[in-house]
Formats: structure tokens, sequence, C-alpha cells
């Protein structure tokens, strides 16, 4: 299994900070943002390769960045070939991008780089291959004012999707959908494709909502918090809490 760090964004929200850094390699603690999520995806026995795909401004960031590391699973860096904001792939073609550079055809760990963790992505990946699909996350969101900013999922009683709503202005449940996906080796003629076959190109919820149509997916209940760094507060916020 490839895990997929997408990191192709300029993070315009955090204002200068990130004018000519990259936001996953922001430091909380002895850490950085993206460090505290490999630490942990690196131990996952599944997982033989880190992929992370990022735009021509902080492609030379993240090479000098990964030669300091030492996972025990290989590091490569992609570069998308863009330089502004206007001018970004979107996290589903960054995906596409990096999946033909590669020629990867294998099971997919496909993760955003801009959140912290209070539990392990192991155990996602266990519950993946104990359902045999391709799966998404999701946690209760009691705030019908946040469902609608974000991705909603309508669940069986085996944890299979039934539906998926991008922003929905109803929402039809309180199952939130954060930005980590696993999708299978069987499943990638389906994600090559998406683009257009009419799949969204910006946010990596296009692809999760087109993959719920197209084929069976389950969504794992996720067993702890997360903490999504999206803005200048939210950093300061992390560093205070994690650092």
């Amino acid at each position: 299994m490839k895990n997929i760090v997408i990191a192709a964004g300029y993070a315009t929200r955090l204002g200068e900070l990130t004018r000519n850094f990259p936001k996953p390699l922001l430091e909380i603690g002895s850490s950085t943002i993206l460090g505290r999520m490999l630490d942990d995806i690196d131990r996952i026995p599944d997982i033989d390769e880190h992929i992370i795909i990022t735009n021509h401004r902080f492609a030379p960031i993240f090479e000098d960045w990964a030669g300091n590391q030492n996972y025990t699973k290989p590091l490569t860096i992609i570069d998308d070939g863009t330089s502004t904001n206007e001018t970004r792939l979107g996290a589903v073609c960054d995906l596409l991008y990096a999946m033909e550079r590669l020629n990867i055809d294998d099971d997919m760990l496909v993760v955003a780089a801009d959140n912290i963790l209070m539990f392990s992505f192991r155990e996602f990946v266990d519950f993946a291959k104990e359902k045999g699909t391709s799966c998404i996350m999701c946690h209760e969101q009691p705030s019908t004012e946040r469902l609608q900013r974000t991705g909603v999922v309508v669940l069986d009683e085996d944890l299979r999707v039934l539906d998926m709503e991008e922003k929905p202005r109803e929402p039809k449940s309180h199952w939130a959908v954060p930005p980590f996906y696993i999708y299978m080796k069987k499943d990638l003629p389906l994600v090559r494709h998406s683009v257009e076959n009419g799949c969204g190109k910006d946010a990596p919820g296009n692809l999760a909502h087109y993959m719920v149509d197209n084929t069976v997916i389950h969504a794992w209940p996720m067993s702890a918090g997360r903490f999504d760094i999206g803005s200048l507060d939210s950093y300061e916020e992390a560093k205070k809490i994690f650092g």
C-alpha cells in the first residue's frame, strides 16, 4: 500500500507564514505537522512507500526536508509543476498526476497533510482490509452549520456508504467526512478515469463522492479526534496544545 500525501496547496489563509513555505512543514513542538503524521503511518506494515505530491514552489523545500528524515519506508517527492494558487491542479488531479508519474498500481492510503490526529491510521487500514473495499473515514458532527461545510454520508448498519453529499444545505445525517481515504487496487481504474467522467477536481472529497456513486465504499468511524489546521489561529492553538 502506498501512502500518498496531498500537499500541493498554497495555504493562503495563513498569510505570510505560508507565502513561501508549505503548511505541512510548519513546526509543532519538536516535529512538523506532516512529520507527526508520517511517524504514525511509517509504522504500518502494509505501507511500503510515502509519496508527497506538492507544487513547484514548495518542492525544493520538501526535498531538503526529506533528505533529513529517517523513515523506514522510502520517501518520494513529486512536483506537480504549478507555481500559484490560481493555477493549482486541484487535489484530485494531483492524485492522478502522482499515479501516472509513478505508474501506481497498488492499494493507496490518501491523506491531507494539515491535520494532527489522536488515533493511528493503522486502525483505518485494518478496517479496510476487513471490509475488502475502498474506504473513507467519518465522525459524528452535531453542528448543522459545520455539516454544511463538509462532506456528509449516510451509512447502513454494516457501515457501507449509501449516500454522500458535499456541503449539503440540509444534511441527511451527522456523519461528517474528513480528508482521509483508502482506494483499493481493484478500484484504481475508476480513480484514473474519474475526472474525465465528471468528477470535481479541487477537493479530495470530490473523488470520494464519485467513488460512492460507482463502487462499494465503507466508512470507518474515527476512534478519536483530529485537529484541522486551517488558519493562523488554529495553528497557534495547535502549537499550544501539541507543542
